[in-house]
Parts: C-alpha cells; sequence; structure tokens
C-alpha cells in the first residue's frame, strides 16, 4: 500500500519525545494553550455552548467541561470544549494551514489526561506539539482552496491535529497512530456557509476534537480507519475534497517534520473576530493613528485582498446572527471605527442589529486582488485597505501580517492579560492565577489531568 506520507506522519506522532522540541517551541506551545483556555473559559456560558450543554447531558462524568461545574463523557467533553475555544472568535489561527489549532488540540487531549491519569506535563507538551504541527501541515498540503471551494478547514483538517494528539497522549504505536488518522480522516466534515449566521460554525472545532479522539480511543482498542487516508485515489481525502488528483501537495504533510516547526507559524488573536479581518483593522488603527480620522469622517472605504479573504469576509452583511457579524469584514470595520476596538465589549447581544454599523458597513467594499492571491497560502491576509475621506482626501495602508501573527508574536505580558481577562468570566481571580502558573509551568505538572481541575468551577 502506498501510504508514506500517512505512515510518516504516525511515525512522528507516535515517537515524538519532549526532549526533541526546541526549548522556543515548548515555550511558545505554552503561551498557545493558555490563550486557548482563555477562550474557552470566555465561552463558557454563551449561549451556543449552553444550548450544547444542556443536549449532551449525560451519566457518564468522566470528564470535565471547562469554566463550569458540570462533567460528562469524554466524547461529549471534547464536543463541547472544542466549540468554546471557538465559541466568540478569539482563539490562535495557523495561517497558511487555514486551522484554529487549540480547539481542535486540547479538548481532545485534556479529555484524555483526564480519561488515563499520570499523564505528565512533559508527555502532555509532546502530545500537544503532534496536534499542533500534523494539523497545519494537511491544511498545508490542501491549500487555501480548500476553504475557498466551501469546506471549513477547521472542522475537515483539524480531526487530524486531535486524532495526532490524542494518539500521542495514549501513547499509540506508529501502526495503531495510522489508523487513528485513518478513522478521524474519514468523519471530516464543515460547510463554510454556517458563517453566515448560523450557532453552528462555533460547534465545527468541537466536532473535529470529537472525531479525532473517537479516532484515537477506537485505534488503541484495535480498531482499523483508512491507513492510506491522504494518499488514496478514490475516496482519500486529498482527493474527494479537492476534486482532483492533483491540486493538493502530498509533500506538505511531512515536509520538515521534526525540523521546521509549524507551532511557530500558530498566531493569537487580539479582535473577536475571524482572523481574515485583522490585517484590515490594523491598517484602519494605523491610519487613524497618522491622520486622527473618525467614522463620521469616511465616504467610503475598498479593501483589496486575496480571492479567499473576498470569498470569506467580503459578502453583503445582513444582520442574521452574531456569527455572522464576526465573520463579516465590513461589519467589523464599521465596528472599530464606530466603537474603537472589535473586542468581546464591542459583541454583546444585540450589536449584530446595531443601524450605525450596518449603515458605515455599506460603505465598505471587499474586491479580490490577482496579485494578492498569487502571494500564496502564507500571504491569504494580505491588504491594501483605500479610505476616501469626506471632502475628497484618499488615504492607503498596506498590511501582510496582523499583531499576534507569527511575524509580529504577541508578547507574554499580551498573551496573559488576554488570557486573565477571558478567564475571569468564569473562574475567580485565585482560579485564574493558579491555572495560569499550572499552564506556563507544565514540565513540572506530576498529572496534566489537574489542568481540568482548575478548569472546573
Amino acid at each position: 500500500m502506498d501510504n508514506a506520507s500517512t505512515r510518516g506522519m504516525a511515525e512522528f506522532v507516535s515517537g515524538l519525545q519532549y526532549e526533541r522540541i526546541p526549548a522556543e517551541v515548548r515555550e511558545r506551545l505554552k503561551l498557545l494553550i493558555l490563550d486557548a483556555l482563555g477562550c474557552a473559559l470566555y465561552g463558557a456560558e454563551l449561549e451556543w455552548c449552553a444550548i450544547l450543554r444542556r443536549t449532551l447531558a449525560d451519566k457518564d462524568d468522566s470528564c470535565t467541561v471547562w469554566g463550569t461545574r458540570q462533567r460528562m463523557s469524554a466524547a461529549h467533553a471534547a464536543l463541547v470544549n472544542g466549540t468554546q475555544v471557538q465559541s466568540f472568535e478569539l482563539d490562535d489561527v495557523h495561517r497558511a494551514g487555514v486551522l484554529h489549532v487549540g480547539a481542535v488540540v486540547l479538548p481532545a487531549l485534556l479529555a484524555v489526561a483526564e480519561l488515563r491519569r499520570g499523564l505528565g506535563g512533559r508527555e502532555f507538551l509532546a502530545a500537544a506539539a503532534a496536534g499542533y504541527e500534523v494539523g497545519p501541515r494537511v491544511g498545508l498540503c490542501m491549500g487555501p482552496e480548500h476553504i475557498g471551494q466551501g469546506w471549513h478547514s477547521g472542522a475537515t483538517v483539524g480531526v487530524f491535529a486531535a486524532a495526532a494528539a490524542a494518539s500521542r497522549g495514549l501513547r499509540l504505536s506508529a501502526e495503531k497512530c495510522v489508523h487513528a488518522l485513518g478513522i478521524g480522516g474519514t468523519q471530516s466534515a464543515g460547510l463554510m456557509a454556517a458563517q453566515y449566521g448560523a450557532m453552528v460554525k462555533r460547534m465545527h472545532a468541537g466536532r473535529a476534537s470529537q472525531s479525532g479522539l473517537y479516532g484515537a480511543l477506537l485505534a488503541e482498542q484495535g480498531f482499523t480507519g483508512i491507513e492510506n487516508v491522504f494518499e488514496a485515489e478514490y475516496g482519500g481525502f486529498c482527493t474527494t475534497f479537492s476534486r482532483s488528483q492533483d491540486r493538493f501537495r502530498l509533500a506538505e504533510l511531512t515536509a520538515g517534520l521534526g525540523a521546521t516547526w509549524q507551532t511557530m507559524g500558530v498566531a493569537l488573536k487580539f479582535y473577536a473576530c475571524v482572523g481574515s479581518n485583522h490585517t484590515t483593522l490594523d491598517a484602519l488603527r494605523a491610519l487613524q493613528a497618522k491622520h486622527r480620522f473618525a467614522a463620521q469622517d469616511v465616504e467610503r472605504i475598498v479593501v483589496h485582498g486575496s480571492q479567499v479573504t473576498a470569498d470569506h469576509v467580503g459578502w453583503k452583511y445582513e444582520p442574521k446572527g452574531m456569527t455572522s457579524a464576526q465573520l463579516n469584514l465590513p461589519f467589523c470595520v464599521a465596528t472599530l471605527l464606530l466603537e474603537g476596538d472589535c473586542f468581546v465589549e464591542q459583541f454583546k447581544p444585540g450589536a449584530e442589529t446595531d443601524a450605525r454599523r450596518i449603515a458605515l458597513a455599506e460603505r465598505v467594499s471587499v474586491l479580490a486582488d490577482p496579485a494578492i492571491t498569487a502571494r500564496g497560502a502564507k500571504h491569504r491576509h494580505a491588504v491594501r485597505v483605500e479610505v476616501q475621506l469626506k471632502g475628497g482626501k484618499q488615504l492607503e495602508a498596506a498590511q501582510d501580517a496582523p499583531r499576534g501573527s507569527d511575524e509580529q508574536f504577541a508578547g507574554t505580558a499580551d498573551i496573559v492579560a488576554k488570557f486573565e481577562k477571558l478567564a475571569s468570566r468564569a473562574l475567580p481571580a485565585s482560579r485564574v492565577a493558579e491555572l495560569r502558573d499550572a499552564v506556563l509551568g507544565l514540565e513540572e505538572l506530576r498529572d496534566a489531568g489537574q489542568l481540568a481541575a482548575l478548569l472546573a468551577q
């Protein structure tokens, strides 16, 4: 069987040791974990997360639902916790791989840590690294065309990140890792039409995390999956989701494994909206700082971006729910200009129907620029923003990468401050501090399952 790529990834996952992970990658990973947990805690009481918890409540209390007193089966906890991480467009993103990594990796891995107590902090970090490395590589293999065709990559690609992390957490052999990836891959699903207002968009990451966890747990027991899940010419992940035999790059799956660390390419968000919007918001903030204009001074704004940006976030805004408000670039531009920021305070219930924002959003256009598109996946968020002010003055700014990206990664103090602000919505200050210190000192934990206890109310 031709499954060199699948087997190569499985061997990496199975053999990855803490000591082989560079110190800078381990330190970055701890900050990424901290950020993801803060996002989840903020989401604990959001309407869509509460509905999910009520619906999935069961008698199995194996695992913690973060930021609550509730416990559920491992599979249901992974689904809910992953939804909470992705619940308010606050969590990380690997831009080139088009994947929210923490939302799919950590719920599955922490479920494993609760099920199999005694998984030490170093082993936990190694397992997390396996997921943070595998997931983006699948995204790089598929390219931005994957999301352009209407698949929500966080859901489709995310199953592999979750399966890899859970497999390493369970200490599966390479052979069983192959099957875990194959079981996860056949569960891949997620439609981008969910971005236009549906609550289900928030659930995609949780479902992917759950699917990856199922893959690892089933493979552990000898259940078999698609052994050539990436390579299969008929019905394989790559051929099926690309609708082709060649619009994907299998070499990306194993390129640089153990040498080039994709974890360092994961960006953090400092706006509560989809990652495709952040470069435009940063460009506008820079223009405002230099030219001192306000919302009422704006005649119109034109954003030139990649084809993916235009398709993903450039559509005409309609107030169909908070999801569409946070996904739509014109609405987020209006939010920044009118409210002074685009974070959680600006998206309280009712914000999505704000007549002032809707009116200003009508004056914002998003156009695909072939030159930006041609720069490839790593530059898919690059924009050139043109602002025409009333009176005729024209302003322009270009932004290649947003604040918090791998090129402009945030300082530890800023990441901790974001975590503390978000986590305080669900936990008292003393618990927030305990959780912060436990994550930043993960290597010292004898049992990573202690994190789950700190995440409970």
